[in-house]
């Protein structure tokens, strides 16, 4: 890889990531522990003590499992169990979040700033700190890098160059304005009251509560949403304003979206519209913040151009419905930054960063239209039904098929074909530990590509291991079926020399409760490569497994190496990271 450019304070620093919110420290926790130098700056002194995005999806948490950092997260969340809808006072359906068994993890809420403590903590372990109260004010980019031109907390201005700049700064994004994209949308007419506090009322915990009513202006729909957090009847509220609470429209540059300023409502503002609405009597205390805030939806017309990116809010915007925002960020930073990774390893070339808009703007573009759709139309609307609702909502039916990264289908009807996500599955052995495993406890820790090899034979397995090795320099994981016979078939047959390829050891585990062939559906002996992001790659019969690796790294423009670990320098220490 060629020398990183240097900035003026004699480091290097090879992406400088602007904005310290959950997308941003997402972006750089997951470029660090593949070991790219960044910075991470963000303009505000302090992480703000407000629960703006508080629900944490499914597939949100299978990431951070696969970071290592989901026990500290479930350690601080609260279960999302579901969601009681009123109207006029009556109970008028019951939602329960209730997910698949194979499904590793529920719903679960978490206010923002924790989040970003969790966050904040991983990423300075991999040496790497907010650069607090640094603005950024301008930049620029040629053919080798990008120029930024910092303000510190102390008031110095700063150049920097860079490799590459991620721009997670929000709704108002310095960076989406400097590059001139476009930010199509509007905003919808009212304004909400937000109030995180704690009731006193008897609804089961766990549940989510939205009531409606008339208004008693008689302007239309009154309502009322409450989102549980950890605390003992602690909830964040949100309602609708009277026209008095208005904030500004947008922060001059006409997106007026979240928490805008203006004067937050008082105790006894909340209490009021919780008398009216609420469908148990309930008395509203300890009241930790307040605000009005706006809602738009907008979406850029790119997610980048040349050397410069941006992610999350910075790229769109849509209803807080169903708790879309934050988590289609998170996965925005996580698929962005593998792929930057292997780029400045010199194993891709940059024509592989053009993926991240082809893969992630249909993503955003759907999560806009149907949060829109369900803000004006009610949940209920809409093609999904039932469980691919909920699936969905779970962000665990984000797919590429028809992204430009995914091989062929290869497999029977109903198969996860490349693209898809990679489904968890359980009840994976080996002959040492005396508890089964899950998929993901066989990828957690693993920063790189995986291939997974199945079969009942494990002598044709341990020949597919050998040509992943030599192919792609990756470490394959071989999944023995139920039925076959016992994992050490393959040593012994290659200490007794019957031509079975001798070489390191593959992982191996055995599908000891079927469920692995149950999700997977596998055509026979089947291989597949699971993508660092946790998507499929591609799919191929096991005794194509070379050619297909091939295949796979040229639609990559990967050479051999992508498994060798990655070293990156950090002050005086050398931090190995085993890319495999």
């Amino acid at each position: 890889m060629a020398h990183s450019p240097t900035d003026t304070r004699g480091t290097t620093t090879d992406v400088l990531v602007v904005g310290a919110g959950p997308v941003g420290l997402s972006a750089a926790a997951e470029l660090r522990r593949r070991g790219v130098r960044c910075r991470l700056v963000d303009r505000l002194p302090e992480r703000l003590p407000y629960a703006k995005a508080v629900g944490i999806q499914p597939r949100t948490l299978e990431l951070w499992d696969r970071m290592g950092l989901v026990r500290d997260v479930l350690e601080a969340a609260v279960p999302l169990r579901g969601q009681l809808i009123y109207a006029d006072g009556r109970e008028r359906a019951r939602i329960e979040l209730s997910l698949p068994p194979e499904v590793p993890y529920g719903f679960a809420a978490l206010p923002q700033y924790e989040t970003e403590r969790l966050l904040e903590s991983y990423v300075a372990g991999l040496g790497t700190a907010i650069e607090r109260g640094t603005e950024l004010l301008s930049f620029a980019q040629d053919a080798d890098g990008v120029t930024a031109r910092l303000r510190t907390a102390a008031g110095a201005e700063e150049e920097l160059r860079v490799r590459y700049l991620i721009g997670c700064d929000g709704a108002h994004s310095v960076v989406r304005k400097t590059l001139g994209l476009t930010y199509e949308g509007s905003a919808f007419p009212e304004t909400y009251m937000l109030g995180d506090v704690e009731a006193d009322w008897d609804l089961p915990r766990g549940y989510g509560v939205r009531s409606s009513g008339p208004s008693p202006d008689g302007g239309g729909e009154d309502l009322l949403v409450c989102i549980p957090l950890p605390g003992a009847g602690r909830y964040r509220m949100s309602m609708k304003a009277p026209p008095a609470s208005a904030p500004p429209e947008g922060a001059g540059d006409g997106v007026a979206h979240g928490l805008e300023g203006g004067t937050g409502p008082s105790l006894a503002d909340l209490q009021a519209v919780v008398d009216r609405l609420a469908p148990r009597p309930a008395r509203l205390s300890a009241l930790r913040w307040s605000s009005v805030f706006r809602i738009s939806h907008r979406i850029v017309d790119r997610y980048g151009e040349g050397r410069v990116f941006v992610a999350g809010d910075a790229a769109h915007i849509h209803p807080p419905v169903g708790a879309q925002g934050m988590n289609t960020g998170v996965q925005d930073a996580c698929n962005l930054a593998w792929k930057l990774a292997l780029v400045l390893r010199g194993e891709a070339g940059p024509a592989l960063l053009d993926s991240y808009d082809a893969e992630r703007r249909p993503v955003g573009e759907e999560v806009v239209g149907r949060t829109v759709r369900h803000a004006v139309q009610g949940m209920e609307t809409g093609p999904d039904q039932g469980r691919t609702r909920l699936l969905r909502e779970a962000q665990l039916l984000v797919g590429y098929r028809d992204g430009p990264l995914s091989g062929a289908p290869y497999g029977p009807d109903g198969a996860p074909q490349p693209g898809d996500r990679a489904p968890d599955c359980g009840g994976l052995t080996t002959p040492v530990a005396a508890y089964p495993l899950r998929l993901l406890d066989v990828l957690r820790g693993r920063v790189g590509h995986v291939v997974l090899l199945y079969g009942d034979d494990a002598t044709a397995l341990a020949r597919a291991a050998e040509a992943a090795r030599t192919v792609s320099g990756l470490q394959p994981v071989a999944v023995l079926a139920r039925e076959a016979g016992e994992a050490g078939e393959a040593r012994e047959a290659r200490e007794a020399g019957d031509g079975a390829p001798a070489g390191p050891p593959t992982a191996c585990y055995r599908d000891a409760a079927g469920e692995f062939a149950r999700l997977y559906l596998p055509d026979g002996a089947t291989g597949l490569v699971v993508r660092p992001d946790g998507q499929l790659g591609a799919r191929f019969p096991l005794a194509g497994t070379a050619a297909a690796l091939s295949a796979y790294l040229r639609g990559l423009s990967v050479p051999r190496g992508l498994g060798d670990p990655v070293v990156a320098r950090d002050g005086d220490h050398d931090l190995e990271l085993d890319a495999r």
